[in-house]
């Protein structure tokens, strides 16, 4: 008798899932229930429809339930919500919203796949016609309907996660000035201070306002009569007369009816549209009203296998607690190549294929206007906070060989345990950042160490990389502090030393250092270096820096060989330590 498996969701993992069930067992019933009008759509690609790049909305549909039907010959029922669970007569009972019948359907193996909710706190005004989320193809349409039919001067996204950067630029994009309120003080929790400040001094040099370290207490309306956008400002922004944007696509008429964000801070921001971005919830109701095992994080609770506390109910995607890769932490990663991954696997379960899920790592990559950032693993503030012990290094290398024209720097920095197992990397830059993401992720979902990096042999021609590429050089640097070579500072540590007892000492030429230096500091060229020691303290400490490290390095092996015993190399340079330093004075203007 054939097996009949229900699927509660469509999109990543609920599609995944059905496709591999049928590639393996041609003889099941497979029926796919899906709320929405839409079975399988890019919401990866959501923010770029609304930013004009992808301009074809139909692109976003990777599936419609006619193709599906006809490829899998799969029972598409969209618009049709499950709303209940009858684990007794494994049955679940569904609503169709076309037609307004109720009605039950039997199952041998269920899969849940319901997805995740966008955050969408009780602020006051928030059901005002102007706030929108971004989760699904409703909530683009009618962002891209405001847009089109409104003509928006200004906008505010609320939260500065994948989600909301991508956003920004897109509005940016569309010309409107852009704002971005997040509460936590840094943009992109997944990467680490030092690293985010980078972004977000990029952002401001594009004109988009950051508010961080600032939540929203609230939304109302302002009904100021502002025509072509010409108008009085407010304490937070001056608007041009004609309302131009900065994103440079010319005049766009203001919406007359202004929306004040007012933040927590009592700031207040005079905007045209709000998008909220804040993050998303595990859609649990299901799973729990059916009396699932609900995790502590508020995911739908499975084992290794996907199955959840009931064995003949799996459940996958952005619903579920997955085991953090790194950590060991059960905890929600909503993440479309995970969810992907996890139908395939519950597919082969439910064949009697049993196949494990080992866990998210978490890579991901997030594109902001020309910049790339990328994370994988874990960073250093959780895996502190976790009292993992960990070290961290960071460089800037050049996205390929420097005689070769179009080089662009890369901040890579990498985590790692200290046996030197990798637990973590993130990057931004330009160019080449993907490439060196995704060799760092295979690292650690393979269990490799610093020193294994050493030994990668990766593609090298001089447009795409160095003979020692920076995955590479990310591997000698942190090989180089365990092995002794030399030991680092890092550049928030900077502030807490005791000048009458440290020596700071800046290895640059004189012409790079008129472009700043660390307040106190000593200049002495590196090529100089072994000439001048006699200048030196030999019992104080050493502070050495130079412009991203590999200098300083070089003076620090000189000083320990020639007696100096308390010596330390800054991490990234001046160009990490200037980065951290611009960002923290803009954050106090």
């Amino acid at each position: 008798m054939a097996r009949k498996v229900l699927i509660v969701g469509g999109v990543a993992g609920g599609a995944s899932a059905a496709a591999r069930l049928r590639r393996i067992d041609e003889e099941a019933e497979i029926i796919v229930f899906e709320k929405g009008g839409y079975i399988s759509y890019a919401n990866c690609g959501l923010p770029y429809y609304i930013g004009g790049v992808i301009k074809d909305r139909k692109k976003l549909l990777v599936q419609t339930p006619e193709t599906m039907k006809a490829r899998f010959n799969i029972d598409i029922r969209t618009q049709n919500e499950v709303t209940g669970i009858d684990r007794a007569q494994k049955r679940v009972r569904v609503k169709d919203h076309k037609t307004g019948r109720e009605y039950y359907e039997a199952y041998d193996k269920l899969v849940l796949s319901p997805g995740a909710r966008p955050i969408k706190p009780g602020f006051p005004g928030i059901d005002l016609p102007t706030i929108f989320t971004l989760r699904d193809i409703p909530d683009t349409d009618r962002i891209k309907d405001f847009i089109d039919s409104r003509k928006p001067g200004t906008a505010v996204v609320v939260g500065g996660g994948f989600i909301g950067l991508e956003a920004a630029e897109n509005l940016y994009n569309q010309g409107i000035e852009v704002s971005i309120v997040e509460m936590a003080p840094q943009v992109m929790l997944s990467l680490d201070p030092e690293m985010a400040a980078i972004v977000h001094n990029y952002l401001r040099d594009k004109d988009v306002k950051l508010y961080l370290g600032d939540g929203v207490k609230g939304f109302y309306i302002k009904n100021d009569d502002y025509g072509n956008g010409s108008g009085n400002g407010n304490e937070d922004r001056e608007k041009d007369g004609d309302g131009d944007g900065d994103g440079g696509a010319g005049t766009r008429a203001a919406v007359n009816n202004k929306t004040i964000v007012e933040l927590c801070s009592g700031r207040r921001i005079e905007t045209d549209m709000v998008i909220l971005a804040i993050g998303v919830r595990p859609d649990v109701t299901l799973a729990k009203d059916a009396g699932l095992e609900i995790g502590e994080r508020g995911g739908i609770a499975v084992n290794e296998y996907l199955e959840t506390s009931d064995p003949d109910i799996y459940a996958i995607g952005d619903a579920i607690e997955v085991t953090d890769f790194t950590t060991g932490r059960r905890i929600p990663i909503p993440l479309a190549g995970p969810a992907n991954k996890q139908g395939r696997i519950v597919a082969d379960n439910i064949c009697g294929r049993k196949q494990k899920y080992a866990g998210t790592q978490g890579t991901a990559i997030v594109k902001v206007f020309d910049l790339v950032v990328a994370t994988t693993g874990g960073n250093e503030k959780t895996l502190r906070e976790l009292g993992r012990p960990c070290i961290s290094s960071i460089i800037h290398p050049a996205s390929h060989a420097g005689y070769y024209p179009g080089g662009v720097p890369i901040s890579l920095k990498i985590v790692f345990a200290p046996d030197g197992l990798l637990l973590g990397a993130q990057a931004v830059g330009r160019d080449g950042v993907d490439k060196r993401i995704d060799v760092l992720a295979t690292a650690i979902r393979f269990g490799k160490s610093v020193f294994d990096l050493q030994e990668l042999e990766l593609a090298y021609a001089p447009p795409y990389s160095s003979a020692k590429d920076p995955v590479n050089m990310a591997g000698y640097v942190a090989g180089n502090i365990l092995n002794g070579d030399v030991d680092i500072i890092h550049c928030n540590e900077i502030e807490g030393l005791d000048r009458d007892r440290t020596l700071l000492l800046d290895v640059r030429e004189p012409f790079e250092c008129q472009m700043g230096v660390i307040e106190g500091s000593v200049n002495i060229p590196l090529d100089q270096l072994r000439g001048r020691l006699q200048e030196l303290p030999r019992d104080k400490d050493i502070v050495v820096y130079c412009q991203v490290g590999l200098r300083a390095y070089l003076a620090c092996r000189i000083l320990m060989q020639h007696g100096f015993k308390h010596v330390k190399n800054l991490s990234g340079g001046w160009r990490t330590y200037q980065a951290v330093m611009r960002d923290r004075e803009a954050k106090k203007s």
